[in-house]
């Protein structure tokens, strides 16, 4: 007999749990709701799985879904703080970067454009670093913070220094704590052959079918139809997938984001930010303003606002001409200041400065965040900053702090590798053993990128990025179809 499908990330009476989190977070008060949900016997939200194991009764299933939408309609306190509308967004960023701006942000051109440039070669070491830093942290996605120390130090590799191994590794150590099941057969160092399907490579791709297929004035419309074209609902989660949901429910953009959607100051909309900032060198305020319109399908507020920040140290970073401390302080101009996303990053890299033990840093950012679920974005974004701030540009220490935090690995060791990657100039400039087995080839099952190398990922991104308006398709992938 086969076991029932429990859909994650979709189920009502996981998402009431969730939303109760997210409602203390964002300043609501949702302890009443709580407790009625408490004395109908409602379960908690699951710490780390995207469902409960068992499904709920018909009368807690409608339950949650009206508990849901009352505390959509509580108000918070945090709301003149932490608006989603950019128009607010920028009237609270007195620094909000303007082209031609002294000191760093948007003041220098990019290297120079075209095939086979200083541009293009950076690119490529963007997405390898990304790859590459996705990839190192993948087996020990959702893996606590213990276990990962536990599994690179039972085989010689604390501090963390290049790919996890299972050899070598004591039988009780990988019992107590087990690699990702789905990740290990392709990202521990005896198993890596190519780069496989990541959604933190999914969605660049995507991006980059955006702006070849709309141009940088896309709409959110537009980022949901490419959607529901080329990326198959099994390969959205948290955010992305209820946001999937919604728009096949005939909810409209922007509402995809709020309607039942407690994830919606998740990672999601970070891990899409990169193409914004690719296509955009030099143009942090115009890399936010990209990144904010793909953003709110999803999410909003801090999860928006973390998007726009790596969006604007991308950019920045893109020019080639700024250092990594530079290109935090452009990500921080484009984030409302009194944020919970900006207060946990501007800790974050005061943590990184004050101590040489990046461990310790660790610590004190699980403790100060502990609150948050292991995906949400303003633990990981303050986590991403302090390693690269910690790192000070070097690429393996870039991606090793990042993985090495814990929280959502992959994620955050693809971030930190594409923004190192970038200022290390060329893919020469990264160490063999990072981009030597990914062999120039990415899995993916989006559009007619299967197989693509890095190289030529580099060079359609490149093409976007001088003349994004007028280039042919980057590959022959048909138009979409009009929609009803």
């Amino acid at each position: 007999m086969t076991s029932p499908l429990r859909l994650t990330w979709v189920q009502p009476e996981d998402l009431l749990g969730h939303e109760l989190r997210q409602a203390e977070e964002d300043g609501r008060r949702p302890e009443a709701i709580a407790a009625r949900w408490r004395r109908a016997g409602g379960p908690r939200a699951p710490r780390r799985a995207g469902a409960s194991p068992h499904p709920a009764s018909p009368y807690l299933r409608a339950l949650s879904q009206d508990l849901l939408d009352e505390l959509a309609d509580l108000p918070s306190r945090l709301a003149d703080n932490e608006p989603t509308d950019l128009f607010e967004v920028k009237s609270l960023c007195p620094n909000w970067p303007t082209s031609g701006t002294p000191g760093g942000v948007g003041a220098q051109p990019p290297l120079s454009g075209g095939s086979g440039s200083g541009e293009e070669t950076a690119l490529q070491a963007a997405w390898l670093g990304r790859a590459a830093g996705c990839l190192l942290g993948k087996p020990v996605e959702k893996l606590p913070l213990t276990a990962i120390r536990r599994l690179a130090g039972a085989t010689g590799n604390w501090p963390l220094a290049t790919w996890f191994t299972e050899r070598g590794l004591p039988p009780g150590l990988k019992a107590e704590y087990p690699w990702n099941r789905r990740s290990a057969p392709t990202s521990l160092a005896e198993n890596i052959d190519g780069m496989p399907e990541d959604d933190d490579l999914n969605y660049p791709l995507l991006n980059l079918l955006l702006i070849q297929r709309h141009g940088r004035d896309f709409t959110t419309a537009d980022v949901a139809r490419l959607w529901l074209d080329e990326l198959p609902a099994g390969r959205t989660f948290t955010a992305e997938r209820v946001a999937y949901r919604n728009l096949l429910d005939g909810v409209e953009p922007p509402h995809t984001a709020r309607h039942r959607n407690p994830f919606r100051e998740w990672i999601g909309a970070l891990i899409r930010a990169d193409v914004h900032g690719w296509t955009n060198p030099g143009e942090p305020a115009a890399a936010a303003e990209q990144a904010h319109r793909d953003a709110v399908l999803t999410h909003t507020a801090n999860g928006v606002y973390a998007a726009m920040f790596t969006a604007a140290v991308i950019a920045e970073a893109a020019t080639g001409r700024s250092d990594i401390h530079t290109c935090l302080r452009t990500g921080l101009t484009v984030v409302p200041p009194e944020s919970r996303l900006a207060l946990a990053i501007r800790q974050a890299v005061q943590l990184a400065q004050q101590n040489q033990d990046f461990d310790r840093v660790v610590d004190e950012l699980h403790a100060a965040h502990a609150s948050y679920h292991w995906v949400h974005a303003v633990p990981n974004t303050a986590l991403l900053a302090a390693a690269l701030t910690h790192a000070d540009g070097d690429f393996t220490a870039s991606i090793c702090r990042a993985v090495s935090g814990g929280w959502d690995t992959d994620s955050n060791g693809a971030t930190a590798g594409s923004i190192a990657g970038l200022l290390a100039g060329s893919p020469e400039a990264l160490p063999s053993r990072w981009t030597t087995p990914l062999k120039n080839r990415l899995a993916t099952t989006v559009g007619d990128f299967d197989g693509t190398g890095f190289d030529t990922l580099a060079e359609l991104t490149a093409r976007l990025t001088t003349r994004p308006d007028t280039q042919p398709a980057l590959h022959p992938i048909p138009p979409e179809a009009p929609h009803p």
